[in-house]
C-alpha cells in the first residue's frame, strides 16, 4: 500500500484562531490606548469588523435571524456579566434620597421613552401593535454593556468616596431598567400571540409578568447577594484565606446562581443579578476584595462585548441594514437625539442634579447589547416571523448609531464634567451636583 502525503489545505480554522488571539490582545490594550481619545472601544471594533467582513467574503455570515439561538444566548450572557460589574462598582448605599435620580429615570424617563418609541414605530414605520411595543421595550433601556465610558469605573475602598451623579445615575439606571423593559417585552409577545384584546392577556401580564417576576427577581437576587457576602466576608472565610483562593470567580458564581434560581422561579434574572451585585457590594463596603471581583468581571465583560460587537459589525457588512430606508433612519435619529434626551430632562426636572450633569445623563442613554437581546428574546418566544428581519434591522441601526454617536461624545463630555467638578470643589463651591436627592 502506497502512502500518499496529504495535500496541504487551508480550512480557515487556523486563521480564525489567530484572529481571536489578535482581537483578544487588542481588547486587552485598547481601553488604555483610548483613555483620552474621542472614540470608544466598541466603536473601533465595530468599524474594524465591518471592514473585515466586507473584504473577507469567506468569513461566516453572522445573520442574527438565521443564527437566532446564538444571538439570544450570547447577548444574554454579555448583559448578565455586565450587570454584575455595574452593581459591584456602585459605591453609594441604596436609599430613597441617595438614588433619587435613578427612581426618576426609571419612573418617568423609561415609560416616556417606551411610549414615544412605540408610537414612532407604529406611525412612521407602519409596524403592527405587537412589533411597535417591542420596539419601544427594546430601545428604551440604557445599556449596561456599551455604556462603560459614562458609568461608574470601579468600587472604592473608602466608604465615603461617592460616585459623581452623572456616572452613578447612568450605572444604576442601566442596572435596573430591565424591570420595565422586560414586562413590555412580554406584553409585545402576548399581543403577538393572543391578539390586542386586553382580555386575552392583561390579567396574566399584570399578575405574573409585572408583579411576580419583579418581586422574585429582587427578593431572590438580594438574598443570594447577602448570603454570598456573609460567606466570603465572614471571619471563617478570612481565617482560611478563602477569598484569596477564589479570586474573582465568586462574581461569576453569584451572577449565574442568582440568574439561574430566579429563572427557575419564573422571575426576572437580569434584575436579580444587579440586585445581587449591589447586595454583595454593601456587605463590608470598604473591603478591597470588591476590587478583585470587579476586575475579574470587567475583563470577562470586555471579551464578551468584543464578541457581540464584532458579530454585529459582521451582520451589518453582510446586509443587516440593506433594507433600511429614510423612515428607519429618521426613527433612529429621533430616538437618540430627541426622545431619550427630552425624556431624560423631563424625568430629572425638579431635582437638585446640576444642569450639566442633567444634560449628560439625559443624552447618554446608550443603546446596546440589551436592545439586541430583547429583540432576540421576543422573536424566540413570540409570533414575529413576518417582521423578524425588519425588527433586527431597526434595533441594529439604533445600536450602531448609539455606538458611533455616544462613543465619540463620551470621553470629551465626561472629561469636561470632571474638570468642572474638580474646579468647583477647589473653589469651595457648594453647588457641585454630587449627591442625588
Amino acid at each position: 500500500m502506497t502512502y500518499r502525503q496529504p495535500v496541504i489545505a487551508f480550512d480557515g480554522s487556523g486563521a480564525v484562531f489567530a484572529a481571536i488571539g489578535v482581537v483578544t490582545l487588542i481588547a486587552a490594550v485598547l481601553p488604555r490606548a483610548l483613555q483620552r481619545a474621542p472614540v470608544s472601544m466598541p466603536a473601533v471594533f465595530l468599524g474594524a469588523s465591518i471592514l473585515a467582513f466586507a473584504v473577507l467574503p469567506r468569513l461566516p455570515d453572522p445573520d442574527p435571524v438565521e443564527h437566532h439561538t446564538i444571538a439570544l444566548h450570547l447577548t444574554e450572557v454579555c448583559v448578565l456579566v455586565s450587570l454584575m460589574g455595574a452593581g459591584l462598582a456602585i459605591n453609594r448605599p441604596v436609599g430613597r434620597r441617595a438614588w433619587a435620580s435613578t427612581w426618576r429615570l426609571l419612573g418617568i424617563t423609561m415609560p416616556l421613552s417606551i411610549l414615544a418609541a412605540a408610537l414612532l414605530g407604529s406611525w412612521m414605520l407602519g409596524l403592527g401593535l405587537a412589533a411597535a411595543v417591542l420596539v419601544g421595550a427594546a430601545l428604551a433601556p440604557t445599556d449596561p454593556v456599551l455604556a462603560t465610558e459614562v458609568q461608574v469605573n470601579e468600587p472604592t475602598a473608602e466608604p465615603g468616596q461617592d460616585d459623581d451623579e452623572a456616572r452613578f445615575a447612568l450605572t444604576s439606571e442601566a442596572g435596573l431598567n430591565d424591570g420595565l423593559a422586560f414586562p413590555f417585552t412580554y406584553a409585545a409577545i402576548a399581543i403577538s400571540t393572543a391578539g390586542p384584546a386586553l382580555g386575552g392577556w392583561l390579567g396574566h401580564w399584570v399578575l405574573v409578568d409585572v408583579l411576580w417576576r419583579l418581586a422574585v427577581g429582587m427578593l431572590v437576587g438580594g438574598a443570594v447577594g447577602w448570603l454570598l457576602g456573609r460567606l466570603f466576608f465572614s471571619g471563617f472565610a478570612r481565617s482560611r484565606d478563602l477569598t484569596q483562593h477564589t479570586q474573582g470567580f465568586v462574581a461569576l458564581a453569584a451572577t449565574f446562581l442568582a440568574y439561574g434560581l430566579v429563572e427557575l422561579a419564573e422571575g426576572y434574572g437580569f434584575i436579580a443579578v444587579f440586585v445581587c451585585a449591589v447586595a454583595l457590594r454593601n456587605i463590608e463596603h470598604d473591603d478591597e476584595y470588591h476590587a478583585v471581583l470587579h476586575s475579574f468581571v470587567e475583563q470577562t465583560e470586555r471579551l464578551l462585548t468584543v464578541a457581540v460587537v464584532v458579530l454585529l459589525g459582521g451582520a451589518v457588512a453582510r446586509g443587516l441594514l440593506d433594507d433600511i430606508g429614510w423612515a428607519e433612519v429618521g426613527v433612529a435619529a429621533a430616538f437618540l437625539l430627541l426622545i431619550r434626551p427630552l425624556a431624560g430632562l423631563v424625568g430629572l426636572a425638579g431635582g437638585r442634579t446640576g444642569r450639566r450633569e442633567r444634560g449628560a445623563i439625559a443624552f447618554f442613554g446608550v443603546r446596546g447589547v440589551g436592545s439586541l437581546f430583547y429583540v432576540a428574546y421576543a422573536l424566540e418566544h413570540g409570533a414575529f416571523e413576518a417582521e423578524a428581519e425588519r425588527l433586527w434591522a431597526i434595533a441594529g441601526l439604533v445600536v450602531v448609531g448609539s455606538i458611533v454617536l455616544h462613543g465619540v461624545a463620551a470621553t470629551p463630555v465626561m472629561a469636561h464634567l470632571d474638570r468642572t467638578r474638580a474646579r468647583r470643589a477647589a473653589q469651595g463651591d457648594g453647588d457641585v451636583a454630587h449627591t442625588a436627592v
